[in-house]
């Protein structure tokens, strides 16, 4: 049975495929002004990807923060069911998930069943979510791709004490102009972040094995410095982009669901 997903968050758009128990295809892009075009322009491209067409889909979920705009979606489901879901069948021994996107982060807490027992959602601060990351990219005028690895190049400590995206940034300028090096800011900024997610994440507790999911999981400096604040290692997903998460959960439930 071919099923699919879309999770169309507030800057990215992402599909996959399943064929019954197996990831046929999948495709992320930016999100646009309208949700609706971000789902069906991505469903389109997972499909030239599995080599599928739309009428072979016996069903499709939808998720994430566009998730009501999907006219063409059989049914809409939780961001929080979905990134468990997806955790899972990538990793059975998960039992927390930490999901970093654009402009939101989560921590579930998952039993042995596959079922959430709690979670915590935080979209009222940028400042543990993918756009504090973007942004700051910005005032140190490097691709945001690259932060990661230049965080690994840092030699000596830096402190970034503001938590609010606005004042970081202008934190960050004024290190700059102390003469402080880009690699060193990066792993501050990383610690940062990673200090207010931990926070978050271990006020519902965590329990190993601890998977990180999102776009944001993609950056090792910041999956190092995770780890490190929580005081317990982190899991990948098992050759997985760890942005399409959420898009594989909804195509799982959908196989539930037909």
């Amino acid at each position: 049975m071919i099923t699919a997903g879309c999770d169309i968050g507030s800057l990215s758009a992402k599909a996959v495929i399943m064929d019954d128990n197996t990831i046929a295809g999948w495709a992320v892009i930016p999100a646009g002004i309208s949700p609706a075009d971000s789902a069906a322009q991505v469903l389109t491209m997972a499909l030239e990807t599995a080599g599928r067409r739309r009428q072979d889909i016996a069903a499709i979920v939808a998720t994430g923060y566009g998730k009501e705009m999907i006219a063409f979606a059989d049914h809409r489901e939780s961001e929080i069911l979905c990134h468990a879901k997806g955790a899972v069948w990538s990793r059975p021994e998960t039992r927390t998930v930490i999901d970093i996107g654009g402009q939101d982060a989560k921590a579930i807490r998952i039993d042995d069943t596959g079922a959430v027992t709690r979670y915590l959602y935080n979209d009222k601060c940028a400042s543990g979510t993918g756009r504090f990351l973007e942004v700051m990219a910005e005032a140190l005028g490097v691709a945001l791709e690259d932060m990661g690895t230049l965080s690994e190049q840092a030699a000596e400590k830096v402190v970034i004490s503001n938590q609010c995206v606005i004042f970081a940034e202008t934190e960050v300028v004024s290190l700059i102009n102390d003469g402080r090096e880009v690699p060193d800011i990066i792993r501050g900024l990383h610690n940062a972040m990673a200090g207010r997610v931990a926070a978050m994440a271990l006020s519902i507790g965590v329990e190993d094995a601890i998977v990180m999911t999102g776009g944001v999981a993609k950056n090792p400096g910041l999956f190092a410095a995770l780890a490190a604040a929580l005081k317990k290692p982190l899991i990948a997903l098992d050759g997985i982009d760890p942005q399409i998460n959420g898009a594989l959960g909804a195509a799982l439930i959908a196989g539930q669901k037909r």
